[in-house]
Order: structure tokens, then C-alpha cells, then sequence
């Protein structure tokens, strides 16, 4: 039995990675810091991905195992025998996992100096594998031939994975949300082995405009929603009361196929305005899912990050200001985000929402634009401007204060 190794057994690790690998013959082993999950991973050696849609459905995930991420010995053992990593862990958790795996890649270089090893990076970031390359390359040193034998194969994570309850975690602890998309959309071009048989792979050859298309109409299609769905009505709770909002909706579509006409321009040959018109619809009819329990707070939260200088509105700005290309209405839902301050079930705001209002928003618009979203007002003072003005509009509208 071939073997995948994970980095995170949290949403994308059991929900997406480890579920078409096992279901695809892989013994799957995922390495964590919760020593609970990892227990009960070896414990049961199966969980359940419960599918939320019209018709639930459950995915029982078997050959499944654990290994706590502080156990560096066998961390680096389960690599060096590894047919192929997935680093499924947050941004912020990157730093940690590093070592881990270059750890592992000196341990399998004693053992075979001729044994590639390819890390299918599925996290949502724009050129991921240039910084896994550059954080890899500092811990091994100059002597490890790392372009020759480990494939830095990134992705674009589309799948959907909810928050669950308090409630829902505790009656099972392994269980996980998800949606029925189920495509891995990754780099055909970064693999040093072959590509692996498992169904759901969607390899692409031109993979920075598959990971921009995921980040600059899904991810902003997701954040537009919420950010101009709060303010129209505070009580809306999940997503799909903003896109039962006709008037709402629009403005959502509107707004991503504005991004969709930039990205035609980056890409030329890659997509068609056709295609991605109907992604679009078909990503508004998963957004529309009722079952899958999406909340406004969810796909909003994280100011500091969403409202980033390479991330999905902003990064979409400057590459339509880059072609001379009308970038209004991304524009709006940037200035509303500006004043999205949604809770959790139990009425808190993300403490990184909390953060952004206290250190950025009380210092104003113009601090906001050059310290959070990284412009300069001398390339960009017509978004100044505009943001000035779009901010009065709306507290006027939604009587903000």
C-alpha cells in the first residue's frame, strides 16, 4: 500500500487530501499537534467526512493513522518512506512544519541519494511553492540538491469546509463538514514522480492562472458576499441569505465577473469568458447551499489578511489597474470590508477583527489602505479617493457611524 503523510489534521487535511488519497488505496498517516485527534486516529483508524447537500451523504476515510508533530524522530521516519506529503496546515503554522520536513528529506537523502519526493502544497497562497522552496532551501543548506529531488507542487483548494458547532465537534471528534466538490486542481508541470492515479487530481500546465482564478473570483466571489451582505442586514447569519437577496446577489455575480474580465486579460488562451461565466453560476449555486451551514462570520473574518496586500481584493485591484481596467465595483466591497464586524455564534469577533478595528480602522481610511492593504498614494491616489468616497456612501446607507 502506497503512503501519503499529511501536515494538519484539521478541515482541508481530513476533508479533501486524505479522503481522495485513501479512497484511492493510500494508507494515509497525518501528522498533528493535537494529541486528541491523533489518538483517536489510531484508536479507530477511520473517520467520517459527513457530505452537507440536499441528500447528506457519509464518507467513511479508513487505512488512516497518526503521529504527533512533536515526536520529531518518527515525524522524519514516515517521511523518508513516504510516496508522497501534503501540507494541509494554515499560514501561520508553516515556520513550524519546515523543519519537520526538511528533517525528513535528510533522513530519506542517507537512505537513497537518487528518491524523489513530491509535497502537494494545499494551502491558498499565491506562489507557495517559491516560499516553500526558499524556507526548505535555508534549513537544508546548499548541499542538498532540492530542485533535483523534491517537486514543490502547488494547488487551488476549492473545496468548502464549514465551521462546526462546539456542539458537533464534541459528539465526534474526527468528524468533519464538507461540501460535494471534490477536484484538486495542482501544478502538472512541479511533479518529479509520476502524478499519482487517484480520482478527483485535476493537473494543470499553466498553474499560477488556475491558483489567481481560485483566489480572484472564489475567494472574492465568498468575501464579496459577506461583506455586502453584513451590513445590508445584521441579522443574516449564513451565506446563503445574502444570495436569497436578489438585489444581493447581483452585486455578488457583478463583482466576480469584473474580476473574471481582469483575469482574461492577465491569462490570454487560458480561459474564455464563457468558462469562467459558468464557474461563476456554478460557484453562487454552492455558495446558495443551505446544508453546508456557511456563515457570514466564517468566510469574512481575518481582516488583516483578506484585506492583504496580495490577497483576493486588493491582489485583484492592482492587476486590473495594471491593465487600465475598471476595478469599481472589487473596490466598493474592499471599503465595505472595512466596516465588517460579524460574530461567532457566541458574539464574539475574531480576535484578528478585533485587532484591525483598534490598531487600523480607529487611525482612518488612508492608514487602513497603506498599512493593511499595502498601497502607496502616489501610485494609487485615484483608489484613495474613491475609497473616501465609497466609505461615505455606505455608512450613509447602512447609517454607520
Amino acid at each position: 500500500m502506497k503512503k501519503i503523510v499529511i501536515f494538519g489534521a484539521g478541515n482541508i487535511g481530513r476533508s479533501f487530501i486524505g479522503q481522495l488519497f485513501s479512497r484511492s488505496g493510500y494508507e494515509v498517516v497525518f501528522i498533528d499537534v493535537v494529541k486528541p485527534v491523533i489518538d483517536a486516529l489510531n484508536s479507530r483508524g477511520y473517520y467520517n467526512v459527513v457530505i452537507k447537500a440536499d441528500k447528506e451523504e457519509i464518507i467513511k476515510v479508513e487505512n488512516v493513522r497518526g503521529v504527533l508533530a512533536t515526536d520529531k524522530e518518527k515525524v522524519a521516519g514516515e517521511l523518508s518512506t513516504a510516496d508522497i506529503v501534503s501540507s494541509c496546515v494554515g499560514n501561520n503554522a508553516l515556520p513550524h512544519i519546515i523543519p519537520l520536513i526538511a528533517e525528513g528529506l535528510l533522513r530519506r537523502y542517507e537512505m537513497n541519494r537518487d528518491l524523489p519526493l513530491d509535497i502537494i502544497i494545499a494551502v491558498n497562497m499565491r506562489n507557495a511553492s517559491e516560499f516553500f522552496g526558499r524556507e526548505l532551501s535555508r534549513v537544508l543548506g546548499s548541499s542538498y540538491p532540492l530542485k533535483k529531488l523534491v517537486g514543490l507542487v502547488e494547488t487551488s483548494i476549492g473545496k468548502m469546509v464549514p465551521i462546526m458547532t462546539e456542539e458537533e465537534k464534541k459528539a465526534d471528534i474526527l468528524q468533519i463538514f464538507a461540501e460535494p466538490y471534490n477536484t484538486l486542481i495542482l501544478d502538472k508541470k512541479a511533479f518529479k514522480n509520476p502524478i499519482p492515479e487517484v480520482i478527483g487530481l485535476a493537473p494543470k500546465e499553466n498553474m499560477k492562472a488556475w491558483v489567481d482564478r481560485k483566489l480572484f473570483i472564489h475567494n472574492l466571489g465568498h468575501v464579496s458576499a459577506a461583506y455586502l451582505g453584513y451590513p445590508d442586514n445584521r441579522n443574516f447569519v449564513y451565506i446563503h441569505e445574502v444570495f436569497e437577496v436578489r438585489q444581493l446577489c447581483e452585486k455578488v455575480r457583478n463583482t466576480m465577473m469584473q474580476s473574471a474580465e481582469i483575469l482574461l486579460r492577465q491569462y490570454p488562451g487560458e480561459f474564455t469568458k464563457k468558462d469562467l461565466e459558468e464557474h461563476i453560476d456554478d460557484l453562487i449555486k454552492r455558495f446558495k447551499n443551505k446544508a453546508l451551514g456557511d456563515t457570514i462570520y466564517r468566510v469574512g473574518r481575518d481582516l488583516p489578511r483578506k484585506l492583504g496586500p496580495e490577497d483576493r481584493l486588493v491582489g485583484a485591484i492592482k492587476m486590473g489597474i495594471k491593465h487600465n481596467m475598471d476595478v469599481d465595483r472589487i473596490l466598493y466591497v474592499l471599503t465595505c470590508g472595512f466596516y465588517f464586524r460579524a460574530t461567532d455564534e457566541s458574539g464574539n469577533m475574531f480576535d484578528r477583527d478585533i485587532e484591525f478595528v483598534e490598531e487600523y480602522f480607529s487611525k482612518g481610511m488612508e492608514y487602513i489602505l497603506i498599512n493593511v492593504c499595502g498601497l502607496n498614494k502616489a501610485e494609487y491616489g485615484d483608489i484613495f479617493e474613491k475609497c473616501k468616497k465609497y466609505s461615505e456612501e455606505i455608512k450613509a446607507l447602512y447609517r454607520i457611524n
